[in-house]
């Protein structure tokens, strides 16, 4: 009974959170993006939501968070398999709930919680069903996300393995099919941008998760205690970093197969701490203390991200500054009188989805913060602000 109470504590804490952040964010570019100018899954079933309840930020992250939820369970779920006690399996649901990338993952808009949610109901469904049923959902999610295809690469990869030749033909042609709809590329020239894909895997995990993740898969593989879900979190891994060297990557698409593995590196974790007798069992008790420290640090720098400007000299450096100003934006125009600008792309698509449209009558043009003369609009947060425009009213000639 405490036991169920806990986890619905857990993920009723991670709700409530996730549901007071919306207020504080704005549509970003990237999100603007997907809903207007991709001809995607996740597209079509998002503006079909905001035609029936109207352009805003609760009928656009709710959606989100009510899948971060279902991935959550799916999560614990799975992590049944791995883990013995309730107790353990509680610890990791509280790590996954925290972590940097499931958060962002949770409410901002992109392709990487759907991935996510994919990747755990395939999971779920291959501990307890024949592959023929499995298949069928690979079938699916062939034709609705090109971020599934790492997971057709990493099924390829262990029906080689396995030597499951039925399974390589039909895998195979998915992976094919995939490739062709989303037109996946590998391109460039070596560009180094290798540093850069390992620093944002353990800005996503925390470093030292990140770092024990990929330890214990490299465990298992010398124990060889490997199973499918190593082969696809492993091989997307090695993917992702030798398409590093060329390219520089959307890691919304590839963080997602590293967070499955975390059911394998608490396994490792739990058993490396069991096997130990009391007494040489500090190293591994430091290991999870600073890893939570970090982790809640983290959390709390995501959460009230917002504080990091009152000490910024340049707001645009903020890490989350693109969540941010086009909401007040459209508020201020609004108290304006203003239903209508002509702006740069980007922010001409984010004032859209709060219902700024686009005419030739009013001219947006941002302006630098140190610019000293009076602006139009000024946008602060924490005191300090962090964007001024001017809006210049063009007369338009009648030519009759």
């Amino acid at each position: 009974m405490m036991q169920h109470l806990i986890f619905f504590f857990i993920l009723g804490i991670d709700v409530i959170v996730l549901f007071f952040q919306i207020d504080n964010l704005s549509i970003s570019s990237s999100e603007t993006h997907i809903l207007y100018e991709e001809n995607s899954f996740l597209s079509y079933v998002f503006n079909f939501i905001l035609s029936i309840f109207g352009n805003n930020d609760y009928a656009l992250r709710i959606p989100i968070i009510i899948i971060h939820l279902m991935s959550a369970v799916l999560f614990y779920s799975i992590s049944k398999h791995y883990l013995k006690t309730t107790r353990d399996q509680l610890w990791l649901l509280l790590l996954f709930v925290m972590l940097p990338g499931t958060l962002s993952a949770a409410i901002v808009f992109s392709h990487a919680f759907l991935v996510l949610l994919g990747l755990l109901l395939y999971i779920y469904l291959d501990q307890k069903y024949p592959a023929k049923y499995t298949n069928i959902l690979l079938l699916f999610y062939t034709f609705i996300d090109g971020g599934f295809a790492y997971l057709l690469l990493g099924i390829l990869v262990y029906n080689i393995f396995v030597k499951d030749y039925r399974n390589i033909a039909f895998n195979f042609v998915l992976l094919l099919i995939s490739a062709y709809l989303y037109r996946l590329q590998i391109y460039g020239i070596p560009s180094g941008h290798f540093l850069d894909t390992i620093g944002v895997y353990s800005a996503i995990f925390t470093p030292i998760i990140f770092v024990y993740v990929v330890y214990s898969l490299y465990r298992k593989y010398l124990a060889d205690k490997i199973d499918k879900v190593w082969y696809i979190a492993t091989t997307t891994l090695i993917f992702s970093l030798l398409l590093s060297f060329r390219q520089r990557l959307d890691i919304e698409y590839f963080a997602p197969y590293l967070i499955i593995a975390l059911p394998l590196a608490a396994q490792t974790f739990v058993h490396s701490y069991r096997v130990r007798l009391k007494m040489f069992r500090k190293r591994y008790k430091t290991i999870f203390v600073l890893s939570f420290i970090f982790l809640i640090l983290n959390t709390l720098v995501v959460l009230f991200n917002k504080t990091i400007y009152a000490y910024l000299e340049d707001p645009k450096k903020h890490f989350a500054y693109n969540m941010y100003v086009a909401k007040e934006l459209a508020q201020n125009l609004k108290e304006m009188n203003i239903e209508c600008v002509d702006t740069d792309l980007k922010m001409q698509q984010r004032l859209q989805f709060y219902n700024i449209s686009k005419c030739a009558t009013n001219f947006l043009e941002e302006v630098s913060l140190s610019h000293e003369n009076h602006s139009d609009v000024t946008i602060s947060y924490k005191s300090q602000p962090v964007y001024r425009a001017n809006v210049t009213k063009i007369n338009i000639k009648d030519p009759n």
